[in-house]
């Protein structure tokens, strides 16, 4: 990565010298502006890879922002990150259910956010290639093995005893690693005519799923008050 240009609406002039500063040795091109106005008109003028949204912002706040972004097909597959501060976990479900692919909490870590940021485009890549091949049924993160086609999935090469659910929750996670899912897009992504799911099942189902995952379940991360993310890499 090198050439990629990110997007970052923020009103914190503090926070902007310092995301400029920190990402400069990433090779990004950054575009810094401070309302949801001026970055609605940015991603219509100019190519943008990433999009790092506050949701607090003068005027159209960033739950707006993001709609209005997802809205137009050609951004609905375009990386955004919300930024909040701690006590917005309603906002932060309401962008994610808007579409955003993660978040982060205020004060964070330039390093975080960076990662969040590779993170964001390696998917966008992965999404792109996975577009040209629809067919694709087979997905491995370290020792855990899916086969959609087959149901099958396996750990060190051994088979694993899951349920209808839990085999179906296990391969969206693993079709959408380090997405931040709630319970809400869970449920859909499972939802069988034979398998209704509540909020509280799913917390049930993702309780079995990482008991016969062992030590493997710790690649399932809870985000509280949100829903879960399968993360492929499990130390920070």
């Amino acid at each position: 990565m090198g050439a990629e240009q990110i997007l970052i609406i923020e009103d914190d002039t503090e926070i902007q010298e310092m995301l400029k500063y920190a990402f400069t040795r990433d090779g990004w091109t950054l575009i810094q502006v401070t309302t949801g106005e001026e970055g609605l008109k940015a991603l219509q003028a100019k190519r943008v890879d990433c999009v790092i949204l506050d949701i607090m912002l003068p005027g159209m706040d960033g739950i707006k922002t993001l709609k209005k972004i997802r809205e137009e097909k050609k951004f609905q597959r375009l990386p955004v990150i919300l930024c909040t501060a701690r006590g917005e976990e309603a906002d932060v479900v309401a962008g994610l259910e808007l579409g955003a692919d993660d978040y982060v909490v205020k004060p964070y870590s330039p390093r975080v956010l960076a990662a969040r940021i590779r993170a964001g485009l390696r998917r966008n890549e992965l999404t792109a290639l996975e577009g040209e091949d629809s067919s694709k049924t087979f997905w491995q993160h370290g020792k855990l093995i899916i086969d959609v086609e087959k149901h099958a999935a396996f750990l060190d090469d051994k088979p694993l005893d899951l349920f209808a659910t839990e085999f179906a929750i296990l391969a969206c996670f693993m079709s959408h690693p380090d997405i931040v899912f709630s319970r809400q897009k869970l449920i859909t992504a499972v939802r069988g005519g034979d398998y209704p799911v509540t909020d509280r099942s799913v917390d049930v189902q993702i309780m079995g799923l990482r008991k016969k995952l062992g030590e493997a379940g710790n690649m399932i991360e809870t985000i509280r008050s949100v829903g879960y993310r399968f993360r492929t890499e499990i130390n920070d």
